[in-house]
């Protein structure tokens, strides 16, 4: 019979494996991994603070601005464990009393958590607070290596979040501060605010902000070599709610949304309100999935030319499983652009009376276009700001600020995708290779303290390296890079911590070094050390290939040094070897021949070799080496050898040394053997002895048993029965049979000991395969 059911399964099914094998050909892995213990960071902690969440970079004063819960430090930019000073900024009693009324906890969320941190001046910095979930403001300056609080406080609402823990974004351009949080305590009034002599806002409207979570804000100097005298923009990057889409639930969707910088309100509609505001669907396409990624933090690379610029963003998976994933995509400010000036619009439609359905909006377009900035078009027409904007372009993008068309990545597919992994920071530098071309590495800091190292090279993804940055996995909430001083920082709750970009040093060898491809590093030939660049050698000396990892111009590394080891028959035995790559497979061989993995003589794993139940056919030399695909093309390097012979013979009358080295030295120096629970003797001189004893005691305990039988009368030599007499032994007597009993109870012993070295027990005594009789009883 025919199955039509299954019939409509089929391309279902042919379509996940195929959206599965995409998704498994973009996961990239970390070519290294460093733990905790290896890496060398300069770590910063005060006692009973938490929260490092905001950073300032001052490079001019050689400081790195900290904020904390309930304290500013004013750190050591080279050297972060040094604090130069501190001002601490307290709640007042009543704040914290006012808090705990309104149902906030009174040791967490009543605190003063400090959030935003910006420059005004060379010596005057803008601090804001939670203040018990009541935001306040203040100056601060670093004055005689000290810091101090002005005293001239403000109000923080719409400045700086309630909560502690929420997401907001802010920048200061040309003196006004942007910023994006929320106005009330609740939380229920997000705002997009300009606090300046002309103050705006958005729009208390679900179709500007539906529940967002503010994520990053940065300016674009749009109006630099402009043709048509447009203004700069503010860009905004946030997730919300989706208006647009109806799901039986709430879908979260990415925005970018933006406001010129010269916006004034309208006159009559949109009074101190933006005018230019627009917002568009950020897309993350990753193959396979169905609901949309989520924004998690960008990061501005800056050009030149603000049309080059780009935008690098991170995503992580909604899905309700526990299969978290994380991607990177990278968007042109040109291309943003473009969807804000030439794109369509939706608008809302009521469908039935009681649904709002959003759709493209075909109808004719008011003139100026809405929510575009003041030009030299809009000034022909007499319109010099947006107060004389007329009230049908004010009242459509009060509206319709949603953009129809999304804003696609740059490639049609992630830069980099990881499985398992949440991605929380980024942050991307630019540096210029050994071959002088500039290289745009990203720094990622993971949800449980890792930082992982990409680099794109012609579409190829690669990950340099991962580093845990601290001990305990914790989230990180705050990353910072300094390009003039070529570090990375880092901060969680817990701490901050210091990192180079680079850290040459780890890559040992030059294949190691040259197959890295890190572009902060080479392989100096005169030196014979991975080196950062930029370096005064010569170009001649060095060694680096990034895009096609060639290590042809690496010198022969010569012949390993063989590492000796002592064997222990019938003993498990481990030799070690830590592979230098992931991306790479260990190779053992014995005798230069290859072993074969499928043995159950032994197990190859990650970090070594175990042979199991050593036997004198095991000595001999073990050599373990990497092979690391590149490109197609495999590279070998030879990782340890050990050389595992059985020990000689120890004569007493002479030093107890091999090789210069005495036994017991070797014996410590030895892997650890691991005593199997039931050995095998794997010798055929060994299972001789042990028959030959076990028969000798055997013959001896029945010449035991028939003497005496013979003695008690049971058996006798002469046909005729002698009459038998009872007879007392004494207590001294050591008479024959007894001794013969002895003899045979202590063979037995040694035959057991032999045949069971581990002294195996039964049932709390020590079982031997042989019984004999201690009793005439018992015949």
């Amino acid at each position: 019979m025919s199955s039509p059911p299954i019939i409509p399964f089929v391309p279902c099914g042919v379509l996940l494996a195929c959206a599965f094998t995409v998704l498994c050909a973009l996961d990239s892995i970390p070519r290294k991994s460093i733990p905790y213990e290896s890496s060398h960071l300069k770590v910063f902690r005060d006692e009973g603070i938490w929260n490092y969440s905001s950073m300032l970079m001052r490079e001019d004063l050689g400081l790195l601005i900290l904020g904390a819960r309930e304290a500013i430090y004013a750190l050591d930019i080279n050297n972060v464990s040094i604090a130069r000073a501190k001002a601490s900024w307290e709640v007042t009693q009543e704040k914290r009393n006012e808090c705990t009324y309104k149902g906030k906890h009174p040791d967490i969320e009543c605190r003063n958590y400090i959030r935003t941190l910006h420059q005004i001046n060379d010596t005057a910095m803008y601090v804001c607070g939670t203040n018990a979930f009541n935001p306040v403001c203040d100056n601060i300056v670093y004055v005689d290596r000290q810091l101090k609080l002005q005293g001239k406080q403000e109000e923080g609402k719409g400045k700086c979040p309630f909560d502690p823990f929420q997401r907001y974004s802010s920048i200061v351009v040309d003196g006004d501060l942007y910023s994006a949080t929320v106005l009330n305590f609740l939380g229920s009034e997000p705002v997009i605010l300009r606090s300046s002599q002309t103050t705006l806002r958005s729009e208390f409207k679900s179709s500007w902000l539906n529940e967002p979570t503010f994520i990053y804000m940065d300016v674009v100097p749009e109006s630099v070599d402009s043709p048509d005298g447009d203004d700069d923009k503010i860009y905004m990057f946030f997730s919300e709610n989706a208006v647009e889409y109806d799901f039986y639930s709430k879908l979260i969707v990415s925005r970018v949304a933006r406001v010129c910088k010269s916006d004034r309100g309208g006159q009559r509609t949109l009074q101190r309100k933006w005018t230019s505001f627009l917002k568009a669907t950020l897309d993350c396409p990753v193959p396979g999935n169905i609901l949309p990624y989520v924004v998690q933090d960008v990061f501005h690379v800056r050009r030149d030319k603000w049309r080059e610029s780009v935008f690098y963003a991170i995503f992580t998976s909604q899905s309700a499983s526990d299969d978290v994933s994380s991607a990177v995509c990278a968007y042109s400010v040109f291309n943003i652009n473009k969807v804000f000036s030439y794109g369509k619009y939706k608008t809302p439609v009521s469908v039935e009376g009681s649904h709002v359905k959003w759709v493209m909006y075909t109808g004719d377009l008011p003139v100026p276009r809405p929510g575009a900035c003041i030009n030299n078009a809009a000034r022909d027409s007499k319109i010099q700001s947006s107060l004389d904007l007329p009230d049908k372009t004010l009242q459509f993008i009060r509206d319709r600020p949603l953009m129809d068309d999304s804003v696609k990545p740059l490639t049609d597919k992630p830069l980099l995708f990881r499985r398992g992994i949440s991605f929380t920071r980024i942050v991307v530098d630019r540096t210029v290779a050994l071959d002088g071309q500039p290289y745009l590495v990203m720094f990622i800091g993971t949800d449980n303290g890792y930082v992982q190292k990409a680099v794109n090279y012609d579409g190829e993804m690669h990950i340099i390296e991962e580093l845990q940055l601290f001990k305990s996995p914790e989230p990180i909430s705050v990353l910072r890079l300094s390009t003039s001083m070529g570090q990375l920082y880092a901060g969680t709750a817990s701490g901050v911590v210091q990192m180079p970009v680079a850290d040459c040093s780890r890559y040992s060898s030059c294949l190691d070094c040259v197959l890295a491809r890190d572009p902060y590093c080479a392989w100096d030939l005169s030196t014979q050390h991975c080196i950062s660049l930029p370096n005064p050698s010569k170009d001649d000396d060095l060694v680096q290939s990034l895009k096609e990892g060639d290590p042809a111009r690496c010198p022969d590394p010569g012949p390993t040094k063989a590492k000796n080891r002592t064997l222990v028959l019938g003993n498990n035995i481990k030799l070690p070897c830590q592979k230098d790559s992931t991306l790479s497979e260990v190779k053992w061989s014995f005798a230069k021949q290859p072993l074969n993995p499928s043995s159950r003589r032994y197990s190859i794993y990650s970090d070594g070799l175990l042979i199991y139940n050593a036997s004198a056919a095991d000595a001999g030399s073990y050599t373990c080496g990497s092979v690391e695909q590149v490109l197609g093309k495999q590279y070998y390097r030879t990782l340890a050898v050990y050389e595992l012979h059985i020990p000689a013979p120890v004569d007493d009358n002479k030093d107890n040394t091999t090789d210069g080295i005495s036994t017991t030295e070797l014996m410590t120096t030895a892997p650890i053997a691991v005593q199997p629970s039931v050995p095998q003797p794997r010798s055929t001189g060994s299972s001789t002895v042990a028959i030959v004893i076990a028969l000798v005691t055997v013959s001896g305990m029945l010449v035991g048993l028939i003497l005496w039988n013979c003695y008690k009368g049971h058996l006798s030599l002469h046909r005729q029965h002698p009459i038998k007499k009872p007879m007392m032994l004494p207590q001294h007597d050591s008479s024959p049979y007894i001794k013969q009993q002895d003899s045979a109870s202590e063979s037995t012993e040694q035959t057991e000991v032999f045949l069971y070295p581990n002294n195996i027990q039964r049932n709390g005594t020590n079982a031997s395969p042989l019984k004999y009789v201690m009793d005439e009883s018992e015949i």
